[in-house]
């Protein structure tokens, strides 16, 4: 099972050990690297990796700010020297975080745990398109503990990612359920609900304002007082799917 793998780190010899380190794992497959944040993001355009591995402190920019800047982010692997950053690095959901210099024992253990997970993605994947996409109208059910929903999809406003799990919101209900964002991107229709940043998908049709935002994106506030950013890479999308 080919992993295609990208290392943004400005030590090229830091990028040098770690490819040699990766020679063990045949199934890891370094398809560029980057030296900064900037080159970063065009080589994660141009090759839509399936894993980064991403160095925090660079010149300029830092990898939290390349994640920032990100709709849709690959898996993330930490490459640093300095450990203070650990809880904010899975605040965004990094797959994990390694300490230079990387042990090659610790390396291996990181990598079988993302096989393993990129496997069962896969395989949901796999489902999901073979049941289709889901329309505004279907009916789905959501469980939360002991709490159960049957609701039409038109009337959920927002899913916010939290990790490996999502919170749905609709009515004054936010329940949570185990599935990735990513995932249920796969089965939404798009032309419904659409994905405003890493973070967040929303329902179109409950979008009630639109204001311009400082860094060239929109704020759009959804019916329920949600107040929802749309980053700056999908505002021109956005703007297009809203227009005549």
């Amino acid at each position: 099972m080919p992993i295609t793998a990208l290392i943004i780190d400005d030590e090229r010899l830091a990028r040098k050990e770690l490819q040699r380190l990766l020679l063990e794992h045949t199934d890891i497959i370094i398809v560029d690297e980057a030296s900064n944040v900037d080159e970063g993001l065009e080589k994660i355009e141009t090759h839509n990796p399936d894993l980064i591995f991403l160095d925090i402190q660079m010149p300029g920019k830092t990898g939290f700010d390349l994640l920032a800047e990100l709709d849709k982010s690959p898996k993330v692997i930490f490459t640093t020297a300095y450990d203070q950053y650990a809880l904010k690095a899975f605040e965004v959901n990094a797959f994990d975080y390694l300490l230079k210099p990387i042990e090659p024992n610790r390396l291996a253990d990181s990598i079988k745990k993302l096989k393993e997970e990129i496997i069962k993605e896969r395989s949901e994947n796999t489902t999901q398109v073979n049941k289709g996409l889901l329309t505004e109208f279907d009916q789905v059910f959501v469980k939360d503990g002991e709490r159960c929903w049957f609701l039409k999809l038109s009337e959920i406003r927002l899913f916010e990612s939290m990790g490996n799990y999502t919170r749905v919101y609709f009515g004054t209900n936010k329940p949570m359920i185990l599935k990735s964002l990513n995932a249920l991107e796969e089965r939404l229709d798009e032309r419904v609900f659409f994905r405003a940043n890493r973070k967040h998908i929303i329902n179109l049709r409950t979008v009630e304002k639109i204001d311009t935002y400082f860094n060239g994106g929109l704020i759009v506030d959804l019916k329920g007082g949600d107040k929802i950013e749309i980053s700056r890479r999908q505002t021109v999308k956005f703007k297009d799917m809203m227009s005549l």
